[in-house]
């Protein structure tokens, strides 16, 4: 066996020019003439530079030809001589030396005994074999032989696994998952060396033909929750899936709700923890985010380093984090219905001293307000969008600036910068970001009727919340479980952190008591 390398015919594909082939016009089965396969696959790859094929000869005048097609951007550049491998099995099998390997021997040996490595697989269309192609295989074709063989050599660089970029801790792991796929379904299996744990792949459609990954433990999960998953997943098999965000926006309930009603994570002890209480994680090849879904709206105050820390410190940041999601939510609306409508309601020394920081301004509370917030979500903006070195620094500087010389200019004052500050820290206090930025969309409204009713606008505004909040669905699943409809043993995890005694005792690890008795 030889590789013809020293003719030079190992080169990438010929820049003709043929017009594109979809990939309903690839012709379905392989060719036994080699040739025509190589035209075939000359039409398919035009233009596509990084398409390498690489012919070889074998036999005992090296007169039958065989062809190597892989992406060289993609594999590994050590193992795209993958032909030799091959005729290794046969040689053991059929034959004493290369050369005598003939094109009955090789159909002989792979259609009857299959192949030796779990790394190889047999493609009998042209189709599956370009779709193998693009994700990281080399194909070899052999003439007289109507399929392929498919040898996975995918090897892409990618980022190590680190500590977790959106969810810093202090106590607990610290790694986080990465782009990769298969190394965030490793850091997950590591954690629970479960049969029951199941992870199902599956293909999205379109051009991208991304690879998805979902997980469940059997018998934990609600078999319904799971259906109904299952049934609002096919719908994202036929569209362009680049993020596990794409998945979210296809399968939520309501598109329009500014509450998220799915929980994201890059940290494996998180989306295990989640896995034990019967949910489900979804992860996309390219994404490093875990999707855990259902999310009911209690969760989203709980992080994963409130079960390293002991009951009463980890009860306490809980209740510090509701009380700050009340904060982000009303705190500039309750200024000013106050200042506006009910200013009896104030202190005469805090109403003295309010009146006299608000002389000269030249606003109403209402527009100073919304001029205060808007600013501070442009400087939020610009730090989030800013290269990190200069983000922070912007952020506070142009924080700094733009208060003092609102000040002095009589645009605002000293206590609606106060206001918007405190708005501003509580809403970062939130453990998942999509919360917080369903504060800041429902913010707005909520200033605006304080402004124009008072405190009835206000109270208006908090009960059409509730009332969506109420009707609001994930996966199925009511928004608001555990307080509608009353869940009381599971009032334990949400204002406050139980004891890990009892909380061990829940009845996501009935099935575990149950294996363990049997």
């Amino acid at each position: 066996m030889t590789s013809n390398n020293r003719s030079g015919e190992n080169k990438q594909i010929k820049n003709t020019p043929v017009s594109d082939t979809p990939e309903s016009d690839i012709q379905k089965s392989i060719s036994q003439s080699l040739s025509c396969t190589r035209e075939e696959l000359e039409k398919i790859f035009s233009h596509s530079h990084d398409i390498v094929m690489q012919p070889s000869r074998y036999g005992a005048a090296y007169q039958y030809e065989a062809l190597s097609v892989h992406c060289s951007t993609i594999v590994e550049e050590k193992e795209v001589l993958f032909l030799r491998s091959a005729f290794l099995d046969i040689v053991a099998q059929e034959s004493e030396v290369f050369h005598t390997i003939e094109p009955e021997n090789i159909v002989h040996f792979f259609e009857s005994r299959g192949v030796t490595s779990n790394r190889v697989s047999i493609v009998e269309a042209l189709t599956d074999a370009v779709k193998q192609m693009m994700s990281g295989h080399v194909v070899i074709f052999f003439d007289m032989w109507n399929k392929a063989l498919s040898f996975n050599a995918f090897s892409v660089e990618s980022r190590a696994v680190n500590e977790p970029i959106t969810e810093p801790v202090v106590r607990g792991p610290h790694d986080s998952t990465t782009e990769d796929l298969t190394k965030n379904i490793g850091l997950l299996r590591t954690r629970l060396r479960n049969h029951l744990f199941k992870i199902e792949m599956f293909s999205t459609g379109g051009d991208c033909q991304t690879t998805a990954a979902f997980g469940y433990l059997e018998g934990a999960v609600n078999p319904e929750t799971l259906k109904e998953f299952k049934k609002r997943l096919e719908a994202t098999k036929d569209v362009e899936i680049l993020d596990t965000s794409f998945i979210e926006e296809l399968i939520e309930d309501s598109t329009y709700s500014p509450f998220p009603q799915y929980r994201y994570t890059e940290r494996p002890d998180t989306g295990i923890a989640a896995v034990l209480d019967g949910k489900i994680i979804v992860m996309v090849s390219g994404s490093p985010s875990i999707m855990i879904c259902p999310g009911l709206f209690a969760e989203f105050f709980a992080t994963s380093e409130d079960y390293y820390y002991r009951t009463v410190e980890a009860t306490l940041l809980r209740q510090l984090r509701i009380i700050a999601f009340f904060m982000a939510l009303t705190l500039p609306s309750i200024y000013i219905a106050m200042s506006t409508f009910h200013s009896e309601l104030i202190p005469t020394v805090l109403l003295m001293a309010v009146l006299e920081t608000r002389e000269g301004i030249p606003f109403p509370a209402l527009v100073e307000a919304l001029l205060m917030e808007f600013f501070f979500e442009l400087l939020r903006e610009a730090g989030i969008r800013l290269p990190r070195p200069v983000g922070s620094a912007v952020s506070i500087v142009g924080a700094l600036v733009i208060g003092q010389a609102a000040i002095q200019a009589k645009i605002a004052s000293p206590i609606m910068i106060i206001i918007v500050a405190l708005t501003g820290i509580a809403s970062f206090s939130m453990p998942q970001y999509s919360l917080g930025v369903a504060l800041r969309v429902l913010r707005f409204p909520l200033m605006i009727l304080s402004g124009t009713l008072g405190g009835f606008g206000l109270m208006m505004g908090l009960l059409f919340i509730h009332l969506h909040l109420t009707s609001l669905r994930s996966l199925g699943q009511p928004y608001l479980a555990t307080f509608a409809p009353l869940r009381i043993r599971e009032l334990r995890d949400v204002w406050i952190r139980a004891p890990l005694k009892t909380l061990l005792r829940s009845p996501r690890n009935k099935h575990m008591h149950k294996q363990r008795k049997s």
